[in-house]
């Protein structure tokens, strides 16, 4: 773990309420490949960002660099900030924002324990980064209390005791989002969210992050999917092979050339009301 990311020890300092992120010349490598090249970001504590670009192009190794679950090459020049910090103790900062990974069947939840979880202990467990209420826990009060608060804001309160593995792909995508807001965090990460998700799930799943952002929480969406982006986004990011090729206004960059070029394929683009859809 490089030290620069490792811990906040005496004197950090203070958390920039106000700046999320700002990544400088950061390159990433996964095994012998590296698969991210001098990605230059800044992303806004409460911004709505979508990141757009056809699978195998960085996205999801992106959002592991945010989450600091890995690291960039130590080559000069190369900068982490994360709410003004370059230096984090890593449970500490994983307080302040909420991260759902991609995944079609609640696989996000570790741990063999999860099957047979009740849904409110699987979003409490979310304090601990486990799969369940061990014994050794110490559950507080208020932990309980923010747990049903996390089910309340995804309407999911009738799942609390329902157990996960009886749940259908949409209903853990819920409790999966649940216990990434247990925290109350300053921002939320979202990788392809409606994969695996049917059309009524996927709906619902996106009038819900609606609701999430207009009660001020910020949204960094990984997608594919020109429907995920709720209307909420006004900006977004382009990913080829690794690198960001565009950064700037939805109305600029969600356009049928543009798109057609990034996917290498003649892209389409319908609009209902607020929504885009592609084909």
């Amino acid at each position: 773990m490089p030290e620069s990311l490792s811990a906040a020890g005496p004197g950090a300092p203070p958390v920039d309420p106000h700046q999320f992120l700002e990544l400088r010349n950061v390159n990433v490598a996964r095994g012998e490949r590296v698969v991210l090249h001098d990605v230059n970001l800044s992303i806004r504590t409460g911004e709505h960002v979508a990141i757009l670009g056809p699978n195998g192009c960085g996205k999801s190794t992106l959002i592991l660099t945010m989450t600091c679950q890995i690291y960039p090459m130590p080559l000069p020049g190369m900068q982490v900030r994360i709410f003004g910090r370059e230096r984090w103790d890593l449970t500490q900062l994983r307080r302040h924002f909420g991260v759902v990974g991609a995944g079609s069947t609640g696989q996000e939840l570790p741990g063999e324990r999860t099957a047979v979880t009740t849904g409110r202990d699987a979003v409490t467990a979310g304090f601990f980064s486990a799969s369940t209420l061990w014994p050794n826990l110490h559950v507080t009060p208020e932990m309980r209390e923010r747990a049903m608060e996390a089910l309340a804001r995804m309407e999911a309160t009738h799942l609390a005791d329902q157990l996960v593995g009886e749940m259908s792909a949409g209903e853990k995508r819920r409790i999966l989002i649940a216990r990434a807001l247990v925290h109350r965090p300053r921002q939320l990460l979202l990788d392809e969210p409606s994969n695996a998700l049917d059309l009524a799930a996927q709906r619902e799943l996106r009038e819900t992050l609606r609701r999430l952002v207009a009660e001020g929480t910020g949204l960094v969406l990984v997608t594919h999917h020109l429907a995920d982006i709720l209307p909420e986004i006004e900006r977004v990011i382009l990913m080829r092979a690794g690198r960001i090729v565009a950064d700037g206004p939805r109305a600029e960059l969600l356009t049928e050339p543009r798109l057609s070029e990034l996917f290498n394929a003649p892209i389409r683009i319908g609009r209902d009301e607020e929504w885009l859809h592609s084909w």
